[in-house]
């Protein structure tokens, strides 16, 4: 498993057995016939007929020549995610609580959602484990700059938080049946479409927010108007298919045998991927509000 950042992740570096750690495309053929055996294992090494699971311990018994049974403790499970990402969920929901209630200044909201973003890019990107105190920080952060923002819609958009968390849960729960049912496939080729789209809406935020701030106004006018509507709508799909990937990284992670400590970074990625997908929601709704 790698990190789940939809933003700059890990996730989106290849590697020999596959695009980003899913699985490679089953050659042609069986084992009889030639072709690769553990093309269904995402962590394969096929070199190694033993190595299928990257998690696996022990190996071929050299007195005994057959492998070892492996080892089942320390290993991710569905509820070891599902805890972990309450408790993520949770810090978020009561950050906003405490951003809501308090009165913050936007400014210090925006503050924390900068300090958040940097505890992203440093999971993410430089460190090799996850880090338990950096993801709840990560939560806790967010949850403030989600509150301090969310407000400041409320008092043009009445009741458009409360839209923004319907329509995320409506979001999420129709990818998750998506996903289970087979309609959407998450394959090498999705996920290079969803790392292109996904670059891409970003680098495009990016230049308007630059242009805002030295040209003032809306900088390129990508959320106002029929534009702004089509690009928010554009971000809660490019949110909903990396929501996608997630659930591909958690299937694969708990199928395959991934580190417990793994199911940090699941609830990590998982996080930032629906509170993506609100703040989309949430911009969505404002702008439709101002038409």
């Amino acid at each position: 498993m790698r990190s789940s950042n939809p933003v700059f992740s890990r996730r989106f570096r290849g590697n020999n057995n596959g695009y980003a750690g899913f699985a490679a495309a089953p050659q042609a053929g069986t084992a009889a016939q030639g072709g690769n055996p553990y093309a269904s294992n995402p962590y394969a090494q096929p070199a190694n007929p033993y190595a299928t699971n990257p998690y696996a311990q022990g190996g071929p018994d050299l007195q005994q020549g057959y492998p070892q049974a492996p080892a089942t403790t320390g290993r991710m499970t569905m509820d070891d995610v599902v805890m972990r990402t309450g408790m993520t969920l949770g810090l978020v929901i009561l950050g906003a609580a405490v951003g809501w209630g308090m009165n913050l200044p936007v400014g210090l909201g925006f503050g924390a959602g900068l300090v958040a973003a940097l505890l992203v890019f440093a999971q993410s990107m430089f460190l090799r484990r996850p880090v338990p105190a950096v993801i709840l920080a990560y939560a806790a952060l967010e949850g403030l700059f989600l509150g301090v923002v969310s407000k400041a819609y409320n008092h043009f958009a009445q009741g458009a938080p409360v839209q923004a968390v319907l329509g995320t849960i409506l979001v999420s729960v129709g990818v998750l049946i998506a996903y289970k049912t087979r309609l959407i496939r998450v394959d090498r080729r999705f996920v290079r479409f969803v790392t292109a789209a996904l670059i891409g809406f970003v680098l495009l935020t990016m230049v308007n927010l630059l242009f805002a701030v030295f040209g003032g106004g809306d900088g390129l006018g990508l959320r106002t108007g029929w534009l702004g509507v089509l690009v928010g709508i554009a971000g809660v799909l490019i949110g909903a298919a990396v929501l996608a990937i997630d659930f591909k990284q958690v299937e694969d992670g708990v199928q395959y045998g991934a580190p417990r400590e793994e199911s940090w970074m699941a609830a990590f990625g998982l996080t930032v991927s629906l509170v993506w997908i609100y703040v989309q929601m949430l911009q969505l709704i404002g702008v439709l509000n101002e038409d």
